[in-house]
């Protein structure tokens, strides 16, 4: 063991606590200065969803109904056009005289008739003979290209253009035996589009035109059929406003739909969280008055007294020099339990766990230790610190805190180590790197294992001891442990057999008591390039 032999001057935790709180002035803090994020309508966005869709494929309805109209208006003229065409083929002939064939063809009346006899639409025709000369029609009219040939005798139609109108054409190569396919007359009706036009815009018209009443219509029922659905919603919503501030039941999850329930089990696990912490903090804020109220009262009693001493003109100097000295041992046990209830507060406050960063357990601990060193020297304890030359000690951690956590340890220690008794402090590091251990191990009394866990609650004292205290210390203690993710073990220390070191001590040795505390160690930055 290390002894150490005199005391150098204690850390200025004021000026460390000022240091964590920024300036009036300085750089306002991201939530302060972060842009407000724009509200939602949960209605809004289902509305948005249900109805982008719809309009979207509204437009697509058109155009799909207008390729249909289109494939419906050109059927009727279609086979009406391929009559004109086999009407038309029948008049083809092929003759032969001096043994070559050659193609006639002669127009009857009635046939001709029938091309004239639309008064909407521009009807041509043209026949072609075997080695493609004209026989008869319009000459303008586009010849199939090699592309739309087909067999003779099978009638096809195409789109096309004749004087820069588009028609719609049938036609066909007449089936002669005897000839080769590619060697066939070719006979073309067509026409132009305005009956197609208009029979398909009347179709448009009639499936187009009930969909602007059917679409608001639809609009209108799923506005309604939302607002009934979310109508739930704001029911709980005015029987959560309704409730009074400090009813915190939980929340009856048969009234709500199945979809909502989630949310409200997680609210009644909220309000469930927050009753027990307002219960604890009730509880903290009975036994703290508690608590404040016995140094209090010896304070005024004392002043009382001593007032008492003065106005009866009887004034006793040790009389009134011994209500000073209770008046102020009252005030420094007063003012010890009002830093450990800040103390406690600090280290419930989660923000410290954001402001983390690398700090040496090591050399917290040994400060710490020299700082006991006068109160040790005057309670006649030897208190000493060990830890390894070379380790790496270093955690992730709030200074601040860690140095509340040792010093809350060791003074533990040394209220409750008889005079002769020893207090060790000890650091050490894991073999395989993974934790820093500390543990602050005394002679006391001990304490026993049925009162372990209860030693954590606040304000609880273990029983058949009078040793003054806030009872707040190891609570602390245990509150720091779990914002680092530290393990806390509390034991024997069980120092009896050593009687070389009962016998340095000059006091009797009890069984004591020895806090573990297991840090997760810092992983070692990487070597710069």
């Amino acid at each position: 063991m290390i002894e150490i032999l005199s005391a150098s001057e204690r850390t200025d935790e004021v000026a460390q606590r000022e240091s964590d709180i920024p300036a009036s002035g300085g750089i306002l803090s991201p939530r302060m200065t972060a842009p407000r994020r724009e509200q939602r309508s949960l209605f809004g966005e289902i509305l948005d969803w249900m109805l982008a869709p719809l309009l979207l494929l509204w437009p697509m309805s058109v155009v799909l109904t207008w390729l249909v109209a289109q494939g419906i208006a050109n059927k009727p003229y279609d086979r009406q056009l391929g009559e004109m065409v086999q009407l038309l083929s029948k008049q083809v002939q092929v003759e032969a005289p001096g043994g070559r064939p050659v193609a006639r063809f002669s127009l009857p009346a009635s046939a001709s008739d029938i091309l004239h006899t639309d008064e909407s639409d521009d009807i041509y025709y043209q026949v072609l003979g075997l080695r493609g000369e004209y026989l008869s029609g319009d000459r303008s009219l586009p010849v199939p290209t090699e592309d739309d040939r087909a067999p003779p005798g099978e009638l096809h139609f195409r789109d096309d253009t004749l004087n820069n109108d588009s028609v719609r054409v049938a036609f066909l190569w007449v089936d002669v035996p005897g000839r080769p396919p590619n060697a066939a007359p070719l006979v073309q009706v067509a026409e132009t589009l305005g009956k197609r036009s208009r029979l398909a815009t009347e179709i448009i018209k009639g499936v187009i035109l009930p969909q602007f009443v059917i679409l608001p219509l639809a609009v209108l029922l799923v506005w309604l059929a939302l607002a009934r659905g979310i109508a739930p919603l704001n029911e709980l919503q005015q029987r959560i406003r309704k409730r009074d501030s400090s009813d915190l039941s939980p929340i009856d999850e048969h009234d709500v739909p199945e979809e909502v329930s989630p949310l409200v089990r997680a609210i009644n696990d909220l309000l469930a969280r927050l009753d027990q912490s307002l219960s604890a903090q009730k509880h903290f804020l009975a036994d703290a008055a508690h608590q404040l109220k016995t140094p209090l009262a010896g304070l005024r009693t004392q002043a009382e007294l001593a007032q008492r001493e003065i106005d009866a003109g009887t004034t006793d100097p040790k009389a009134v020099k011994r209500s000073l000295q209770q008046i102020a041992l009252s005030s420094q046990r007063a003012a010890h339990m009002v830093n450990q209830l800040l103390a406690m507060a600090r280290a419930e406050d989660t923000g410290h766990a954001s402001r983390r960063q690398s700090v040496n357990i090591a050399r917290l601990a040994e400060e710490t230790v020299r700082d006991f060193v006068p109160r040790a020297l005057e309670k006649r304890i030897d208190i000493g610190y060990e830890r390894p030359e070379t380790a790496s000690l270093q955690i992730q951690g709030h200074s601040l805190l860690l140095r509340e956590l040792i010093r809350n340890l060791v003074d533990n220690a040394l209220q409750y180590t008889p005079a002769g008794g020893t207090v060790t402090v000890r650091v050490m590091n894991d073999p395989f790197g993974q934790v820093v251990v500390l543990q602050v191990e005394d002679t006391g009394p001990g304490i026993p294992a049925a009162e372990r866990e209860q030693v954590f609650q606040p304000f609880y004292r273990a029983l058949g001891t009078n040793v003054d205290g806030s009872g707040l210390g190891l609570a602390i203690v245990r509150e720091i442990a779990q914002q680092h993710d530290a393990q806390i073990l509390l034991e024997d220390a069980n120092l009896r057999h050593r009687s070389k070191l009962n016998d340095q001590a000059g006091g009797t040795i009890g069984p004591g008591t020895r806090f573990t505390i297991r840090f997760h160690v810092t992983p070692p930055a990487p070597p710069s390039a």
